[in-house]
């Protein structure tokens, strides 16, 4: 009856690994972001880059650039605005598990 115990040990340690995949929430400030870079990532103005999918240090760190003012960029500086910490990370990790729109061959 050994199984069990080890099947108990698994099944305990699998949990913490699902609860980091879960999909965060949707974030509070995502309203500017996603009036140029869609709620989903996914621009819907010419020249605007699509969001969805891309890695998160990135996010966080362009975020924080535009919002520090290293990334002088006036139209994201506006947007961004005075964001927290905690906002700027769950729009950075809203952004990074959306799934990337395909590439339209054509």
């Amino acid at each position: 009856m050994r199984i069990l115990p080890i099947a108990a040990i698994c099944l305990a340690a699998a949990i913490p690994a699902h609860a980091q995949t879960a999909a965060p929430a949707r974030p509070g400030r995502l309203g500017l972001c996603a009036a140029c870079h869609g709620a989903n990532g996914h621009a819907s103005m010419p020249g605007v880059p699509n969001l969805a999918g891309q890695q998160l240090d990135y996010l966080r760190d362009a975020l924080r650039q535009y919002r520090d003012g290293r990334r002088n960029i006036p139209v994201m500086r506006a947007a961004i605005g005075p964001v927290s910490d905690a906002e700027l990370d769950a729009l950075a990790r809203w952004y990074n598990v959306q799934p990337p729109q395909p590439q339209v061959q054509p």
